[in-house]
């Protein structure tokens, strides 16, 4: 992965003015010339569908903690420029806070024409690939998606199956199985780790590990663990709706049972060496475990969803940001020590202090109700080395 680097100081200054920037852009074949005024940074709010929950404050107040410490800072941003899309706008961009590069993500907004979208900080499209006509239907709960050293991207399409293609669209690898939800992993040894959780039942593996032929080398079942109540009483779109899945440094396996409200740890073998969440989590999505031993996830709290980083030891929250209005569905650690977060109408960027940073949001209204069929869904940043 390349690193990423700030905005030159002349960019900075000519963005936060709103001045004109004539700045060639590289872009797909089927790209439209790229308007080349730049809009103030900030602007104001969109206005909240009123099909939303009870209304709560729009100033999330995360809590004060020595967590996350900047790891790194980019000094230098050569920004690929695109086409600006009239279905969403960048509300705020601090060009000296944020963690510059491209962010690339799934919008299934428009119900007909689910797509991957890699945007720059400004929004504007730089790559998009539609999903071919004959795939489509399969979007819900939305399309994991991983960019790969390569430049490839791995994608998973629910209940469907899990595809990795190259910039220009071309499948250059699928595993097919109806089984196949939620999240999809490559290896660095090449082989793609899965969650298997579409309506899964007793008898299924949540987990599974295939190699690049499509051989299962590894798999997973709960029931050898939690085949016991109140566990085994639960069903909600499956047994477990295991929606996520990732191979930690150590070798072991986190995986996140969300019908249990529950993320466990798991070794070589399967055993289940520590769970974490009981009592806390509501419906998580998209634990990640960070450097310093601590967990990150975007939990389905109500009435409010709220992005917590929990420390796995003692169960406590150690920072939090509160997303009103909005079905969160993911959260990233960026290496700044910011995190983007993905909701289902916007992307956030925030500082440790709860600042936002970068804001894109949907100009559609979506309910939180329809949030999971429609809108967004992950969002990773990609750096941008400068030269790019």
């Amino acid at each position: 992965m390349h690193r990423r680097v700030l905005v030159p100081v002349l960019l900075t200054a000519l963005v936060l003015a709103g001045c004109i920037v004539q700045t060639p852009a590289p872009m797909s074949s089927s790209a439209t010339p790229v308007p080349t005024t730049l809009q103030p940074a900030v602007t104001p709010p969109a206005t909240v569908s009123q099909s939303s929950p009870t209304p709560v404050s729009s100033t999330p107040t995360p809590q004060v903690a020595p967590t996350p410490q900047i790891i790194s800072k980019p000094a230098e941003l050569s920004m690929p420029r695109g086409v600006r899309d009239p279905d969403w706008a960048v509300e705020v961009y601090l060009p000296e806070l944020v963690y510059p590069g491209t962010t690339i993500f799934a919008d299934n907004h428009v119900a007909d024409r689910p797509r991957i979208v890699e945007v720059n900080m400004l929004g504007e499209v730089v790559w998009e690939y539609f999903v071919p006509d004959n795939l489509k239907q399969f979007n819900n709960p939305g399309l994991d998606i991983e960019p790969l050293p390569s430049g490839n991207i791995l994608f998973v399409l629910p209940r469907n199956g899990i595809y990795e293609i190259d910039r220009n669209g071309k499948v250059v690898w699928s595993f097919v199985d109806s089984k196949v939800s939620h999240d999809a992993d490559r290896l660095p040894n090449g082989n793609t780790l899965f969650v298997y959780g579409a309506f899964d039942q007793m008898d299924d593996a949540q987990v599974r590990e295939v190699d690049p032929s499509g051989n299962v080398v590894w798999s997973w079942y709960a029931r050898d663990h939690f085949n016991r109540a109140p566990y085994n009483a639960i069903s909600d779109e499956g047994w477990t709706h295991t929606n996520s899945v990732s191979r930690l440094a150590n070798g072991n396996t986190l995986v996140s049972l969300r019908n249990f409200g529950v993320v466990a740890e798991l070794d070589a073998s399967g055993k289940v060496i520590r769970t974490i969440g009981e009592g806390l989590f509501e419906y998580q999505h998209d634990p990640e475990m960070q450097s310093n031993g601590n967990l990150l996830v975007a939990n389905h709290s109500r009435p409010v969803q709220t992005v917590l980083e929990i420390d796995p030891a003692t169960g406590k929250t150690v920072w939090s940001f509160a997303v009103p209005w909005q079905l969160v569905r993911d959260a990233d650690r960026l290496s700044n020590g910011n995190t983007l977060i993905t909701g289902h109408t916007v992307l956030l960027e925030v500082a440790a202090d709860g600042t936002t940073v970068w804001r894109l949001r949907l100009n559609k209204e979506i309910s939180r109700q329809d949030g999971s069929a429609k809108g967004f869904y992950k969002a990773i940043r990609i750096p941008v080395v400068s030269g790019n």
